[in-house]
């Protein structure tokens, strides 16, 4: 009897863990990145999800960690030009960036940082 409350809690329990792993915002990031983002957890309780092993759902990692881990580009002139996904697919359109102010910047549209470099050694 006491053998089968363990298998019974074990079963529990990794049942559980799992449930965790689902909610979580993505493989390698547990909580939402923006304010307008509505949470992994909220998003499940909507009617196409039911029925669904989400398990079996893709769960891409979060670009913003991805991104976080990007070297700083310097460039030698005041003005970068961000070009986005350039011979892989689509990609965004090419943007100016303003590298006046002593910091990296960022693209607006792929989180690519920027910047000066003659500010290499201050950054």
């Amino acid at each position: 009897m006491s053998m089968r409350r363990f298998s019974t809690f074990r079963s529990l329990q990794k049942a559980t863990e799992e449930v965790v792993n689902v909610l979580d915002q993505a493989p390698n990031r547990a909580s939402t990145w923006s304010h307008s983002q509505a949470s992994r957890a909220s998003v499940i309780k909507h009617a196409k999800f039911l029925q669904k092993d989400l398990s079996k759902q893709p769960r891409a990692p979060a670009a913003i960690e991805l991104i976080a881990k990007e070297p700083v580009r310097f460039v030698n002139d005041r003005i970068a030009v961000c070009q986005g996904n350039k011979g892989h697919g689509q990609g965004h359109p090419k943007v100016y960036i303003n590298l006046e102010a002593k910091r990296p910047h960022s693209c607006g549209y792929c989180g690519l940082r920027y910047a000066m470099e003659s500010y290499k050694d201050e950054i």
